[in-house]
């Protein structure tokens, strides 16, 4: 279902509140009286057969009455009418449901059963569902308080989503006290039907949204969560409060919302793909939620802190060190401007000490100075009480000085009764105000580490050398384990599997007698390690795979005579890495990297990252563990080959992605010689998969099976293919050799170069939500000759299409080999519609859309032509 269909339930025309009563206490009857003192000024329809009249507003029996026309229901009756209730609703044509019912998974399995039937109600009448166990909704700009918290927030562009009710009270309670402004409250409960993704992918969508902050307790439709957050979180902040990082709190997370608790450390890897800024405190949470209402988002960290007194400075400086931060360098002009307002017996670095007996103009001097150094991101200042300090009158005189101009400034008065007065001026005036300078640094930081995380994310990747897998040879393996009862490899298979992806693995040979064992040893050569071979994974593998003999070989219990695997013995290598994948159970596959052997054992060192991988990714992956400052080498051993060990995190995350049935996979230890890599100890093991690849993934991966070779009608051969990340530069280059009219006829503007925003939401792509395919010529290097996609709408039925063919090449056919394969592609991802706009002008695209079967007709609003074709209709082709 669509999350436009969330519109009717955030900006209803009217409101049904299903089980409203006016029982003091209940909260049927807090429901109607939030949305009448809440200022809403749509229509208020109480349901409940026992009244007449509620609230002075007239009840109906059932919200089937033909006088209940509802864009939103709100329910407050017992959980087990709620799926007859949705129905009904279904069949009554309103838009959405809010069930405040209480008693879902948080119950147990007696809980569950509610839930699915809600679920299942839901699907079946095609309506959307928040909740049960939900607190209700609140839109701001709706005047909606459809909830029973008894306040509403004060407007602002934070929009807040919450798994607790508790956690959803307390936030709005305490952004009154703050004067933080919020446009939506919405509760989630257990998440029958409208999830984290719905939510985040419908407030993403709104103009008036700036931020959202997440309280999460667990996920589920991890797919669909990853997707949207990926997609919003690259133009707007996302903070999460993600509970249960512990294994008790897991366990506690789990009883309140029914869901099955995931491992901490793969949560972390998501939000950091998604580019999600992941906080660990209620109190953090809120701070974070305070700075993205009120102030600009700081891009470096040259934080200037300003100070009466030399304590709080140390401690913001400490607060700082601990990000791996210093306070910015004032230049020597910005010393200068400082000399000539402050004392001489100071400190001339930073922070600035303004010394006990601060005026509120020395105040106002100093933080103008700063806000104008061209060296300084964000001003921190911090106020101690004493006999001689004016807290309150300091506060008024800079929100006087600063007039309300946007401003990266922010406060800590530091005290109890006597700062206060100034606390509350601050608010007021939508400067963020904390207890503490570390409060206040800690914000600070969260919100510079989400820009920084959008450069991340934004960043181009480096291309690699077009990559060969065997996944034929792959697949007789992995059907040869599934045939298993364990599941377990044998060596020689995980050989294969792996060398099948072109990830080095140590070559051995499979003997059962002495004879056998010599000539093998005698093929690879000595010195040569032996390893007892033994397939049950039940009996001591690490006495079978790490006895090691030179003189012959060793002895195997007579009950199992085996045989050994001979391979080659390593010396002294550089380093020795642990690679490794498994199969989670909420996020799909992991890839996992860190120092291997002996001392991987003992210290706990390993990053995770989600598939797939690109080049940029897997060097973050790397750059995520202590072993990565000995990859770079030191005076006695060089660098590791970077480019190679990208090569093979690369490998095998093509290898999980090919293959759902891979349940555990090590390389441990992976070691780095002169000669380069080697794995000498595999072990994987495989299982049924519950979904096919790649749907067991929670990242869209590339679409390989879209990739096609063409002849054009001139006879060019061409590579058709999705577009990638590391196409940036060849787009690039295809631009700046674009005529101003093509570039207008795509565009609508004549835009000068692809800014690297642009661009990297051009080849930067959720294979899930967007169709990109390029045209390549792969004579002497590659060059893009062509781009058409079809991005789908928010409303998951329609996509747009867009065309942009090389100058030289229009006319070849390849903006129609682009297109219609898009239109394919859409087709089989179940979209109904997909529409673009053409300029009159642009008759070579005008055309084409005709010759494809798209209808034709001019657009009355722009007096472009609007072209569009159904999938579920012919759509004939007219002028």
């Amino acid at each position: 279902m669509s999350i436009t269909d969330l519109d009717r339930m955030f900006h209803p025309e009217s409101v049904a509140v299903i089980g409203a009563n006016e029982r003091e206490g209940s909260i049927g009857a807090a429901l109607i009286k939030n949305l009448i003192a809440g200022g809403y000024t749509g229509k208020i329809y109480p349901v409940n057969p026992r009244y007449q009249t509620i609230c002075n507003l007239p009840a109906f029996p059932s919200v089937s009455a033909p006088e209940v026309p509802a864009d939103l229901a709100v329910v407050a009756t017992p959980i087990d009418t709620a799926p007859r209730i949705i129905r009904e609703c279904g069949t009554a044509g309103v838009g959405g449901v809010a069930l405040i019912s209480t008693g879902g998974r948080e119950t147990g399995e007696k809980g569950r059963a509610p839930v699915a039937d809600i679920r299942a109600a839901a699907h079946a009448s095609g309506i959307r569902v928040i909740g049960p166990d939900c607190t209700g909704i609140v839109c701001n700009r709706a005047k909606l308080n459809a909830s029973f918290a008894s306040r509403m927030p004060l407007p602002g562009k934070t929009a807040f989503i919450s798994q607790s009710g508790s956690i959803y009270s307390a936030i709005l309670d305490l952004s009154i006290r703050e004067k933080v402004g919020f446009s939506y409250f919405v509760s989630l409960g257990s998440m029958a039907d409208v999830d984290f993704g719905d939510a985040i992918d419908y407030l993403g969508g709104d103009a008036r949204v700036g931020s959202i902050v997440i309280y999460m307790e667990a996920l589920n439709r991890f797919r669909n969560f990853m997707s949207a957050a990926r997609s919003v979180a690259r133009v707007k902040p996302i903070v999460v409060m993600k509970a249960g990082r512990t294994q008790a709190g897991a366990v506690a997370a789990s009883a309140h919302s029914g869901a099955v608790p995931g491992e901490d450390a793969v949560y972390d890897a998501a939000f950091r793909r998604a580019g999600i800024i992941r906080v660990k405190t209620f109190e953090e949470l809120f701070d974070c939620a305070e700075l993205l209402a009120k102030r600009p988002r700081p891009t470096r960290t040259g934080l200037a802190i300003i100070t009466n007194a030399g304590g709080p400075g140390v401690m913001a400086v400490d607060a700082l060190s601990d990000y791996g931060v210093e306070p910015v360098t004032f230049s020597p002009e910005t010393i200068r401007r400082l000399d000539a307002v402050l004392p001489p017996c100071r400190s001339r670095t930073n922070p600035a000490d303004l010394l006990a007996n601060a005026s509120p103009e020395r105040y106002g001097q100093v933080v103008r100075i700063c806000l104008d150094a061209p060296e300084v991101d964000g001003v921190l200042v911090i106020l101690t009480p004493n006999a001689i300090s004016q807290a309150t009158e300091v506060a008024r005189h800079l929100t006087q000085t600063l007039d309300g101009r946007p401003h990266p400034l922010f406060t800590s008065w530091m005290g109890g009764p006597e700062v206060e007065p100034g606390r509350a001026i601050f608010n007021q005036a939508g400067i963020p105000t904390f207890d503490t300078p570390e409060r206040a640094v800690r914000a600070f930081m969260d919100l510079y580490r989400y820009t920084r995380r959008i450069e991340m994310i934004q960043e181009i990747p480096p291309a690699l050398p077009r990559l060969r897998f065997d996944p034929a040879a792959a697949r007789v393996v992995v059907r040869a384990g599934l045939e298993r009862q364990n599941g377990l490899l044998t060596a020689a298979e995980a050989r294969t599997l792996l060398t099948a992806y072109g990830i080095p693995v140590s070559r051995t040979i499979a003997t059962t007698t002495e004879d056998e064992a010599l000539k093998a040893t005698c093929d690879i050569g000595f010195p040569a390690s032996l390893k007892r071979l033994c397939p049950d994974p039940e009996s001591d593998l690490s006495g079978a795979f790490r006895r090691v003999t030179v003189n012959g070989l060793p002895q195997t219990p007579p009950e199992k005579p085996n045989g050994v695997a001979v391979g080659p013995m390593f010396r002294e290598p550089a380093y020795e890495l642990a690679l490794a994948a498994r199969r989670d159970p909420n996020f799909g596959p992991i890839i996992l990297f860190g120092m291997g052997g002996i001392p991987g054992e003992v210290v706990d060192d390993r990053a995770i990252a989600l598939p797939p991988l690109n080049r940029l990714l897997a060097r973050r992956l790397m750059e995520g563990t202590r072993v990565w400052r000995l990859l770079q080498g030191d005076r006695h051993t060089p660098p590791a080959n970077l480019e190679k060990l990208e090569e093979i995190l690369i490998r095998l995350s093509q290898l999980v992605t090919d293959f759902a049935e891979i349940e555990g996979l090590s390389l441990n230890p992976l070691r780095i010689t002169a000669d380069g890599f080697c794995a000498t100890d595999v072990r994987v093991t495989v299982r049924p998969a519950r979904v096919p690849s790649p749907m067991h993934l929670v990242i869209s991966p590339y679409p390989n099976r879209h990739e096609a070779h063409i002849v054009t009608r001139d006879g060019e051969k061409l590579f058709i293919r999705p577009i990638r990340p590391e196409d940036a530069p060849l787009m690039v280059r295809m631009f700046e050799k674009l005529s101003p009219r093509s570039v207008y006829y795509r565009f609508f503007a004549p835009i000068r170069s692809l800014r690297h925003e642009m661009l990297a939401r051009f080849t930067q792509i959720d294979y899930d939500r967007e169709t990109a395919l390029v045209a390549i010529r792969e004579e002497a290097g590659e060059e893009m000759l062509g781009v058409g996609r079809v991005i789908t709408e928010r409303n998951g039925k329609n996509g747009e299409f867009a065309v942009l063919i090389a100058d030289a090449c229009q006319g070849m056919g390849i903006g129609a080999e682009l297109l219609s394969r898009c239109l394919s592609i859409a087709q089989e991802q179940g979209l109904e519609k997909v529409w673009g706009l053409v300029l009159p002008e642009n008759r070579n695209m005008l055309a084409l859309g005709r010759k494809l079967g798209f209808t034709v007709r001019p657009d009355p609003d722009s007096g472009d032509y609007m072209l569009s074709i159904s999938f579920t209709s012919p759509s004939p082709a007219t002028s």
